[in-house]
């Protein structure tokens, strides 16, 4: 059996994005999925309760299970669980960024591999103080985004980003 030494474990990212991060994922679920799931139910209960009322004692239940629930539990723990998971580190050679709700995703890009850095702000995100920084590199995986920092840490991280892609030896030279 294989044993990897200590010293190689990659231990998780340590900095935390911003606390304000999880109204605005709360928010972004309210608008793109729990929102319109609690309307979809109350019109379908309207429209059973005004068309077929003997429907009501089997549908109200269906329309709880199915979309009530769902709705209800997605707009309180996907925040909660997505700011456990967002996590990330910038290092004398990589940048370290961890992410996702359902789907956990860990990135590291050597800083010598870093193209751009770009700081990204939604409308939703301004309203929040909120900033994404993305970071490009010579990889096909794709960008890697740090979501949720406030405004001044992503100006900040893209700074130090940008300043220690120079400063390394490798392909950003």
């Amino acid at each position: 059996m294989h044993t990897t030494p200590a010293a190689l474990l990659l231990r998780p990212p340590r900095r935390r994005v911003d606390p304000r991060a999880r109204r605005w994922w709360t928010l972004q679920a309210l608008l793109a999925l729990s929102g319109p799931m609690l309307l979809t139910a109350l019109v379908l209960a309207a429209l059973a309760s005004l068309f077929f009322p003997g429907a009501l004692p089997w549908f109200g239940p269906l329309l709880l299970v199915v979309l009530v629930l769902p709705a209800l539990g997605y707009l309180v723990l996907m925040p909660r669980w997505r700011y456990r998971v967002h996590a990330w580190e910038l290092g004398e050679l990589a940048v370290y960024a961890a992410g996702g709700w359902f789907w956990h995703k860990r990135r590291i890009a050597p800083l010598s591999r870093v193209q751009t850095v770009d700081t990204v702000r939604g409308p939703l995100q301004r309203r929040f103080g909120l900033a994404t920084v993305v970071v490009t590199t010579a990889s096909t995986a794709g960008d890697i985004k740090i979501v949720g920092l406030s405004d001044a840490d992503a100006e900040e991280l893209s700074r130090r980003i940008g300043e220690a892609a120079q400063d390394v030896l490798g392909d950003a030279v």
